[in-house]
């Protein structure tokens, strides 16, 4: 910004006079943003050129006036000029971006009409006319030492003030300016020797005109060419961008269809697969059903067969053995046949038995005896009237012996015969065992509306019948979308049922699979699902064990060995455990070795628990301390329930786990001696009438087989007559017996500790 004073160092004025040939041909800050705003401006210089020359002549002459000093009309001296000529260049830039500015503040203002600051000398001679007239100062123009005649100047159209022939902006007083308006509008010169009132509106009017522009015009052509530059790159780039995205959505798109058309054919080979798979099965199935079919018609001739009899006027079924039993039968008669001849020929040998020359007086009366027979037969007076035989032959002690020894190996001969016919005889009855298993799964699988390999679901492919309890099947089936074998458990209601009861019953069916829902340990079956058919079907799917239950064991073989069935019992154990560790605690109530499966079959292997129908859930509002209510009396398998649960009076009995710590001591007694501790030969209704369960105050132990000490000791602590007395489960699992460190001595064969001290299980 150029400030001028009108106090110059030798009292000379200083002036300086723009040129347009000065002003277009020097590369100032102002041309550069003309020519960057000239597009923008084209319609204002339009309406400039249009003005009448008058007005346009006076446009020219504010952009090319002098600037005069403190003197009016005198001519600037040497040193004023020469401070006129340093400024010059300064001047000149500066006053381009101001004559820009001032411009468009005339073109603005000739639009809206003359301002009262602006006053013309048209105007002048009306405002005469009307007041008080003012003598008009001469004003001189000087340019490099020479005075010209040229038109009126710009000085000519403002008020003089003193003789000062200055715009009226010059006569507003020096103000600090900050550097931006400074190099926005550089033009504005104010002098500070000003102070007519019209002055000083009009300089106000135009410093605020001057600094909205400056505002407005801010940005140089160098800054806006750089933000259109970077606009145009930013726009490219976005295009670019955009170019980009669109190919990588092509792209996408075009992945998409690739992936989903490859989807599709994936599915469609899967389903392939599936159909093809279910066809394979049913094929298996197929041929398992019928040669299951045709070994039970072989079996049936050679093993046995039901034959329908008639009893007054019902009809009953009877087993009729077959020829492989009958031939057995009849080799053991033939064995007690020909033991009965040996003894009886043993008899015949004693009497034939010679004296032993040890005892004489033995010997003589033996030889005494026939000489007086001998003579009573001489002299006639015997008088029996009947003859008797001769005695046999006495043999000799030679003889004896070796008639006798022949006797001994035909007894023993006869007695392994006998033994080798009762092994074949228990072979034969576990086959038939399993024979008379098939024949009731064949007739019950005839006569299931599943037989025919339906697919439950849309998932479960069912292949055979497995078995068939009071209202329930149980399928073995093929899970197609997880591909592994399931139990299938369809629960079929009697339609003649009252609603009542089949709401009932499906509740506690749903009670079951939520309790067994949450489950989740590996000595316990899984249940993986549960689904309804129609309204008086519904189905469970468990997890598949190929073996049978540990019931159809003890029937096939009566009895296992201790350490089998100690591994049994440490498994049912640690399932316990895990029942009675979750919130809230459960008691199984119906532990059975009907329910407890093994998974290879054999004794040796894994254990899973199954069947939690009556199991009881020991929340906080049931359970107290003395154990919660038994609202299911009477429910449960009587052999394997404890004598707390047969007590009946006022009040329902309580229980806790207790239950099920002596449902394992009856496993474990009848896994060793092949037999339930109490009522073995009784019937579920014979234990409820004669209280068999209730008078079990003390377990009596066979003499054989024998079994160790400490496994006595194990079944009477889980057998306690007393709940009281009786173990729970958590002090079970820290007994002594199922310690992992307990190992069998085999002198004394019982179990002794190690040195060592492990964990407990």
């Amino acid at each position: 910004m150029s400030v001028q004073s009108n106090s110059g160092s030798g009292g000379g004025s200083l002036e300086a006079t723009p040129s347009w040939s000065q002003l277009s041909s020097s590369p100032t800050i102002s041309q550069q943003h003309i020519t960057a705003t000239a597009k923008s401006k084209e319609g204002a210089m339009e309406e400039l050129h249009s003005l009448d020359p008058r007005r346009q002549e006076l446009l020219e002459a504010r952009f090319t006036g002098t600037v005069s000093g403190n003197t009016g009309g005198s001519t600037g001296s040497a040193s004023g000029g020469a401070k006129g000529l340093a400024n010059e260049s300064s001047n000149h830039s500066y006053g381009s971006l101001g004559s820009s500015s001032d411009k468009e503040s005339e073109n603005s203002d000739l639009k809206r009409g003359s301002s009262p600051a602006y006053s013309t000398p048209e105007k002048k001679h009306s405002e005469s006319s009307r007041g008080r007239k003012r003598k008009a100062d001469t004003y001189s123009e000087s340019s490099q030492g020479k005075t010209s005649t040229r038109g009126p100047k710009i000085s000519d159209f403002f008020d003089f003030q003193g003789g000062n022939g200055s715009s009226p902006v010059r006569g507003l007083p020096s103000a600090r300016r900050s550097p931006q308006s400074s190099q926005s509008a550089p033009g504005l010169i104010i002098r500070q020797n000003s102070s007519s009132p019209t002055s000083l509106c009009f300089a106000e009017h135009s410093l605020k005109a001057s600094l909205s522009k400056c505002v407005q015009t801010e940005l140089t052509g160098l800054k806006l060419a750089a933000l259109e530059s970077n606009k145009s790159l930013d726009l490219e780039k976005k295009e670019g961008r955009i170019d980009d995205l669109l190919r990588a959505n092509c792209d996408l798109r075009r992945q998409i269809d690739e992936q989903q058309k490859l989807l599709e054919k994936y599915k469609e080979r899967l389903n392939k697969c599936i159909t093809m798979s279910k066809k394979l099965l049913i094929e298996k199935s197929t041929q398992e059903k019928q040669s299951s079919r045709e070994k039970s018609m072989r079996d049936r001739l050679r093993l046995g067969h039901f034959t329908t009899v008639r009893h007054g006027a019902s009809y009953t079924e009877q087993w009729t053995d077959g020829y492989a039993f009958q031939n057995l039968i009849k080799q053991q008669e033939s064995i007690n046949q020909q033991r009965e001849d040996i003894e009886r020929q043993r008899k015949l040998l004693a009497k034939r038995k010679p004296p032993n020359p040890a005892s004489p007086s033995l010997s003589v009366a033996s030889t005494s005896e026939p000489k007086q027979r001998k003579t009573k037969v001489v002299n006639g007076n015997d008088s029996d009237p009947f003859l008797k035989p001769s005695l046999p032959q006495l043999l000799t002690l030679a003889e004896y012996h070796e008639q006798e020894e022949i006797f001994k190996l035909r007894l023993g001969h006869l007695k392994k015969e006998e033994a080798e016919i009762q092994a074949e005889l228990e072979r034969l009855e576990r086959v038939r065992n399993l024979h008379i298993r098939e024949l009731k799964r064949i007739n019950n699988e005839d006569s299931s509306a599943f037989k025919d390999h339906p697919t439950l679901n849309e998932r479960y492919l069912l292949l055979h019948l497995l078995g068939r309890g009071g209202f329930s099947e149980v399928y073995k089936a093929f899970d197609l979308f997880e591909q592994r074998y399931a139990a299938v458990k369809i629960h079929q209601l009697n339609k003649n049922w009252r609603e009542e009861k089949k709401e009932n019953y499906h509740k506690h069916a749903c009670r079951e699979y939520r309790i067994h829902k949450q489950l989740d340990h590996p000595r316990i079956v899984k249940l993986y699902d549960y689904f309804s058919l129609d309204t008086d079907t519904f189905c469970t799917v468990l997890e598949f064990c190929e073996g049978n239950d540990l019931d159809f064991y003890l029937k096939q073989n009566k009895l296992m060995s201790e350490k089998e069935a100690r591994s049994i019992v440490m498994q049912i154990v640690s399932a316990l455990r895990y029942l009675n560790e979750i919130k809230p605690p459960i008691i199984h109530y119906d532990l059975k070795p009907g329910n407890i499966l093994l998974v290879d079959g054999t004794a040796c292997g894994e254990i899973k628990i199954t069947d939690f129908g009556l199991s009881k859930i020991m929340d906080d509002d049931n359970y107290g301390v003395d154990g919660m209510d038994l609202t299911s009396q009477g429910a449960g398998t009587y052999w394997y329930l404890p004598p707390e649960c047969f007590v009946v009076g006022k009040e329902p009995p309580k229980i806790s786990n207790k239950v099920d710590v002596w449902s394992v001591g009856v496993i474990f007694f009848q896994c060793l001696y092949g037999r339930k501790p109490f009522g073995h030969n009784q019937s579920q209704q014979d234990i409820l009438q004669e209280n068999t369960i209730l008078k079990a105050t003390e377990v009596q132990f066979p003499a054989k087989p024998q079994a160790s000490t400490e496994a006595k000791a194990f079944i009477r602590r889980c057998l306690a007559y007393r709940k009281e007395d009786r173990f729970d489960v958590h002090q079970l699992c820290s007994d002594s017996y199922l310690l992992p460190h307990m190992r069998r001595s085999n002198s004394s064969g019982s179990l002794q500790p190690t040195a060592s001290t492990l964990p407990t299980f």
